[in-house]
């Protein structure tokens, strides 16, 4: 099916890399910015299959698409993984580090391991992939930066200490990169999504799931669409003047 054209596509001739993108509010935010016109680098890890179909879908938009497996906790591979967008694509306009995990567990009983791939992935993954594209966007003259925060990062929760840590640490990251990048045209913000109809959510067992639906005043949990499209606000036009704000996206849990 080939998406008609519209007239007023706010993304027209951009290339946004989104991690993480195979599934959930990654492959929301990847299919809400190749609507608005952008051509779209789908990141995945371990979903290659899942990956493909967005790419799929993406280009019967009429955008180009490309899918690249890597790890965003290896340096060396997010590097060559810019390499290659660039050679591909020819720029990055527009970078949104999703890719996240969690590993719930109480301090008392979490393996360092668990610390580790939860903090490395959704903290160190985040520094990774924007150290490799900022170059880029420097030489272009300027880029915008969204990376997936949560209000977990804000509020704390039960188990999830690692998770927790990593979140509020994206934020610490947005502000501080903000001021670093603004002269150069580069604008960094954050989205904080609160409880989204996801796998994560999904592992929720359900009598958590009814107490968190107790303290959300529109007494619902998010779609990864409703996600995207700020996503897709703050890449655009219309946010040319924000920069190392935080958004939160979470139905009024967090007041």
């Amino acid at each position: 099916m080939i998406y008609a054209m519209r007239e007023n596509l706010r993304l027209r001739g951009k290339v946004a890399l989104v991690t993480g993108s195979s599934r959930g509010i990654g492959r929301a935010v990847a299919l809400s910015l190749a609507r608005e016109g952008s051509d779209v680098v789908v990141s995945y890890l371990e979903k290659k299959e899942k990956a493909r179909e967005v790419a799929d879908m993406i280009e019967d938009m009429g955008r180009r698409a490309i899918t690249i497996q890597v790890d965003v906790k290896n340096f060396n591979e997010v590097a060559h993984m810019v390499e290659h967008v660039i050679k591909k694509l020819g720029r990055i306009d527009i970078l949104v580090n999703n890719a996240g995990i969690i590993r719930d567990r109480t301090i008392k009983k979490m393996e360092k391991e668990e610390w580790d791939d939860v903090i490395n992935t959704n903290l160190t993954g985040v520094f990774n992939c924007t150290k490799a594209v900022i170059p880029y966007m420097e030489k272009q003259g300027g880029g915008k930066i969204v990376n997936i925060s949560s209000v977990i990062g804000l509020a704390g929760n039960f188990g999830q200490t690692n998770y927790a840590a990593s979140k509020a640490g994206v934020i610490g990251f947005t502000k501080s990169l903000a001021k670093e990048l603004a002269r150069k045209g580069i604008l960094v913000n954050a989205v904080a999504p609160g409880f989204v109809e996801t796998g994560m959510l999904k592992a929720i067992p359900n009598r958590i799931k009814k107490q968190i639906l107790e303290r959300i005043p529109l007494g619902r949990f998010a779609t990864p669409d409703e996600i995207s499209k700020v996503v897709v606000f703050l890449a655009s036009d219309d946010a040319n003047y924000i920069t190392g704000q935080v958004i939160i996206v979470d139905g009024g849990w967090y007041i």
